[in-house]
């Protein structure tokens, strides 16, 4: 058993497949926009990878009237309808420069090179955040991109009060859930497929 401080109730009105997605994807992406957040406000967010944790994010960020771009695979036009149909204002891919320069920008894909990328497309004052736990290594590039008094964070854990803030909101807002449902023999076919970016939205394990 589990102690009930150490507990967060999911919210009514999610089922199984749907609230999956809010225990892992939700919740890290919920530190990470925190911590883009953090001493600034935002007005224009980017988020790289748009799958699993960035549909939710770029549901919290539209509600808060934030301005929404979504990078995906260059390619990945499932991703990019996922992202239009949920309201960003713009979907592309990294080579792509987004409509005006953003203030914050948050990598979900585990890609190194986006670092700079997603840099060169800040205003001065703006942050990355590296969602991920893993990532490929960060490039070099020119000291102007992180002149300005830019700014690079990582996210390491998330707080009982990320967990908490996030399935408030999730219950006050209804979230849409683009999810699609693997049986647990067929787990190495999800990584599969989940590698090669053939899920729009999260893959869900089921018993």
């Amino acid at each position: 058993m589990a102690p009930a401080e150490a507990c967060i109730a999911i919210p009514p009105g999610y089922g199984d497949v749907d609230a999956a997605p809010l225990l892992c994807a939700g919740l890290i992406g919920y530190r990470a926009w925190r911590m883009a957040g953090e001493g600034a406000d935002p007005a224009v967010v980017g988020l790289y990878g748009f799958g699993a944790a960035a549909h939710l994010m770029a549901q919290v960020a539209l509600a808060e009237g934030r301005t929404v771009y979504a990078f995906t695979r260059a390619g990945d036009t499932a991703a990019q309808q996922l992202a239009l149909s949920l309201g960003v204002h713009w979907a592309g891919d990294p080579a792509q420069a987004p409509p005006q320069p953003m203030d914050a920008a948050i990598l979900f894909a585990p890609a190194g090179e986006l670092v700079p990328q997603s840099l060169a497309q800040l205003q001065p004052g703006g942050t990355v955040v590296c969602a991920g736990i893993h990532m490929s290594d960060i490039p070099s590039f020119p000291y102007r991109l992180l002149w300005m008094e830019r700014r690079i964070r990582s996210v390491a854990n998330l707080t009982r009060r990320d967990g908490h803030e996030f399935m408030a909101w999730a219950g006050r807002h209804r979230l849409r859930l683009a999810t699609r449902a693997y049986p647990l023999v067929q787990a190495n076919e999800a990584l599969d497929d989940l590698r090669a970016g053939r899920i729009a939205g999260a893959a869900v394990l089921t018993a």
